[in-house]
């Protein structure tokens, strides 16, 4: 391919998502390049600084967990009441303060005393990240989005391992200032560049007492579904923090690889995610997205379960390969499963709450391992990380086929819904409203995330004229609207009051036609803008 050509693919894929997203990924790629490098050599400094061992590791992973699901819920609640701009840069500063009290702690009870301080407060940031590229970015591109956020983080993670041992083979001090130094300049971007995304026309969220809004949390438990797919997803990652916990130690005890070795290891990930992960990403966009979950939770149960019974480098490696497919299967779509289940004003806590499918293994997950090394054969990690690969891959299976019974148990409520729109009792926008709750209900999303390129929406922006200000911002799938308007019923309040409807057909039309924008002055001082896409 030439270089030419190559641009001008990377130059579509930019303009594909809106520059305030392009700012979101700048800042994770600073951000995410200071921790890669110390994240992957944080057991070699506890042991080695403090002469204790893996159990030892593993209670301190525990108790960072722990508090971390504190932070994490408060970070979750606050960015749906208050924005996700200022979790987001509170996170980094604090990240910053006590990445260099980690750094400085002389003894191993007050490294654990600033641990229990890491976990409250440097968590509050993640939900809301999360939740800031569900806002930014249609629900059609979420799962591309996430992948484009997992390509910039193993970028930074391709090179962060490599200058961390460096770093590390001269002073680990040096790690911790320099992820401080990237979580500042971080909060610097966020706050100078980055807009609050947080939905703004939820009358009910602001009208919520504080009290309400944790209350929220109930209501993200009683998802039945979604619940089930956290269950799944914790015993995947149950699997996957072996990699980032305790397989540098194990290669370095039972195999004697070097850091630097082990560095090389994490590399080839993060290269494989870099080269690979945005093709991959758009290729599995055409299956279900479960059964994609299935198929990389396999090959987690595959190449985890290889340490055990490998013994070279080279087959290291070859392991690690095939954990990192499996890998860019999971991720991106994991994440856009939750961000496609969650209610726009409800995604920081169902973000933060999907944060226990991470915490909890990170809770259990080191210290069982580190109980197995320190007291038997530390070979066991990796077979009892195979078999619980097998039993996540089992329980993707069986979420799958409930799903798939869920959503055919629901197309006569969706005829229904199509019924009363044709008859008149429900405007466009009503009827989307119906068919998305339904869809959540019944998980149709997770069935039909993988086809969401296929359906065509409508997207309408009303903003003031004179000042510019955006009034009201919605999206319609274009089929309701197309009913609506041939059936002669409502279509949006907002445009009802602004358009009449063969104006609006006609705009929809030369939207559809030429794929632009198409911009109407109203008579009422606003600007209406509308986009089929």
């Amino acid at each position: 391919m030439s270089i030419s050509k190559t641009f001008r693919r990377i130059s579509g894929v930019y303009r594909e998502y809106p520059s305030q997203f392009w700012v979101l990924i700048l800042g994770v790629f600073i951000d995410r390049l200071g921790g890669a490098m110390v994240f992957p050599f944080f057991t070699l400094y506890v042991t080695r600084k403090f002469g204790v061992g893996m159990t030892e590791v593993g209670l301190l992973f525990a108790m960072f967990s722990l508090t971390g699901i504190v932070g994490s819920m408060f970070g979750g609640a606050l960015s749906d009441r208050l924005g996700r701009k200022g979790m987001v840069i509170f996170g980094l500063v604090v990240s910053a303060l006590t990445s260099l009290l980690m750094g400085v702690m002389p003894t191993f009870w007050l490294f654990i005393g600033v641990t229990v301080f890491v976990g409250v407060f440097a968590n509050v940031g993640g939900p809301a990240q999360q939740a800031m590229v569900a806002d930014l970015v249609p629900e059609d591109k979420r799962a591309e989005a996430f992948g484009i956020l997992r390509v910039v983080a193993n970028l930074s993670v391709t090179i962060g391992p490599m200058i961390g041992g460096l770093l590390a083979s001269r002073s680990y001090l040096l790690l911790f200032v320099c992820d401080a130094i990237a979580s500042l300049i971080t909060a610097v971007i966020v706050y100078v560049a980055l807009r609050e995304t947080r939905p703004v026309c939820e009358e009910v969220a602001a009208e919520e007492s504080m009290v309400q809004t944790f209350q929220g949390y109930f209501t993200v438990l009683k998802d039945t579904i979604y619940v089930l797919f956290l269950g799944a997803s914790a015993l995947m990652v149950l699997v996957y923090m072996q990699m980032n916990t305790t397989l540098a130690v194990y290669l370095r005890d039972a195999h004697g690889i070097s850091e630097q070795g082990f560095g090389y290891i994490l590399s080839l990930n993060a290269a494989m995610v870099v080269l690979f992960q945005f093709p991959i990403t758009r290729w599995i966009s055409k299956y279900r997205s479960l059964f994609v979950m299935t198929v990389g939770t396999l090959l987690y149960a595959i190449g985890f379960a290889m340490y055990g019974f490998v013994t070279t480098y080279a087959l290291f490696l070859v392991a690690m390969v095939v954990i990192t497919i499996g890998e860019m299967f999971t991720s991106p779509v994991g994440q856009a499963i939750v961000a496609r289940l969650a209610p726009a004003d409800m995604r920081g806590r169902y973000m933060a709450v999907f944060g226990f499918s991470w915490v909890i293994p990170s809770a259990i997950g080191p210290l069982l391992a580190g109980l197995v090394m320190d007291n038997g054969d530390p070979n066991w990690v990796w077979y009892g990380a195979g078999i619980i690969g097998i039993v996540a891959t089992l329980a993707f299976v069986a979420l799958d086929r409930r799903v798939e019974q869920s959503a055919w148990a629901t197309v006569d409520q969706r005829l229904s819904v199509i019924q009363r729109l044709e008859e008149g009792e429900l405007s466009a926008e009503e009827a989307a409203e119906h068919l998305k709750a339904l869809e959540a209900k019944a998980a149709l999303a997770l069935d039909r995330m993988d086809k969401q390129h296929e359906r065509r929406h409508l997207h309408i922006r009303i903003s003031d004229l004179a000042s510019g200000v955006l009034k009201a911002e919605k999206t319609l799938p274009v089929s309701l609207v197309y009913t609506a308007l041939n059936v002669g019923s409502r279509v949006c309040v907002d445009l009802d009051a602004l358009i009449d409807q063969q104006q609006l057909r006609e705009l929809i039309d030369r939207s559809s036609t030429h794929a632009e924008v198409e911009r109407v002055e109203t008579t009422s001082n606003e600007q209406l803008e509308i986009q089929v896409k």
